[in-house]
């Protein structure tokens, strides 16, 4: 598990495994809220990213909600979120559209996140807080888990955030330190590791979660040091999924994780103090997100 596989865009992917299946979209609920969201003129990271939980989840009557517009101002390699430069523009309206769609949806837990908006002033912190501040508003008993930029590693839009005083505050790792230069351009480990302890120094009563995607060429060793990184910063939750390269814009699979594997990670994480790891190969930031905040309920 600890052999060494090198990133090559030109490298022929590894076959997708028989046992890795997923749900194409369909069903009644699924267009019924693909209604609603288009109705309020909203996005979801589930369409955006193509997550391949889509199908599943709005079954289910859930959905993340993706704030702050459709293009990101970063370049993940990874990330199938359309990239540009929306020139400072903002919606006001946007908080107060996403819970009316989550009333409309009859959602009590909801996860909200955003694309990267290095072109605002405080990245966005205050349309997260707006967003927590109309959920609670138009929701009684709602709970509000917000994944969260990096913020450019700034205390202040941070604090913003945590003032608002969401449920979990998440904000993805994603892979490790060896492979931001390619994967998360634009981003930096240390700083987004220092997001998340600094978060728990501001209100240690909120729950911290953070991502963590495998086969894009790390090494076990080196998932076991981040995972040990996360348990020194006080993070709560974690997240394991396998990436799947959402189209060949995006970097390729090196190689793709057994399930046994998974489980194996899963158990490392909780022997190094973490209180849940959701671990598996379709898993993802919001994957059960209700179910990951009750268990680690202060």
């Amino acid at each position: 598990m600890s052999e060494l596989i090198q990133i090559s865009l030109g490298s022929a992917a590894p076959r997708r495994p028989e046992w890795l299946k997923v749900r194409i979209p369909s069903g009644e609920n699924y267009f019924e809220l693909k209604q609603i969201l288009r109705g309020q003129a909203l996005h979801t990271v589930c369409e955006s990213a193509r997550c391949p939980n889509v199908a599943e989840c709005w079954s289910h009557r859930t959905a993340t909600f993706m704030i702050l517009g459709e293009l990101c101002t970063r370049r993940c390699g990874f990330c199938a979120v359309p990239k540009g430069l929306p020139r400072g523009q903002m919606d006001g309206n946007e908080p107060v559209r996403v819970a009316q769609a989550a009333a409309q949806m009859g959602l009590k837990y909801v996860v909200v996140t955003s694309v990267d908006r290095d072109d605002l002033p405080d990245g966005g912190a205050s349309i997260f807080a707006e967003t927590i501040r109309a959920l609670r508003e138009e929701i009684q008993g709602c709970k509000v888990e917000v994944l969260i930029p990096d913020f450019r590693g700034s205390d202040s839009a941070l604090a913003t955030v945590v003032r608002a005083r969401p449920d979990v505050l998440n904000h993805n790792i994603e892979t490790v330190p060896r492979l931001y230069r390619v994967a998360r351009r634009g981003s930096r480990y240390e700083r987004s590791l220092r997001l998340l302890r600094h978060a728990r120094e501001l209100d240690p009563s909120i729950p911290t979660k953070s991502g963590l995607m495998v086969g894009l060429g790390e090494t076990w060793e080196e998932l076991l040091a981040v995972l040990d990184d996360l348990a020194r910063a006080g993070v709560e939750i974690v997240t394991i999924g396998q990436y799947l390269r959402p189209s060949r814009e995006q970097l390729p699979v090196a190689r793709f994780y057994t399930p046994q594997e998974f489980a194996a990670l899963r158990w490392e994480g909780m022997r190094l103090g973490l209180r849940h790891v959701e671990s598996g190969p379709l898993v993802r930031s919001s994957y059960h997100a209700h179910e990951q905040a009750a268990s680690v309920a202060h």
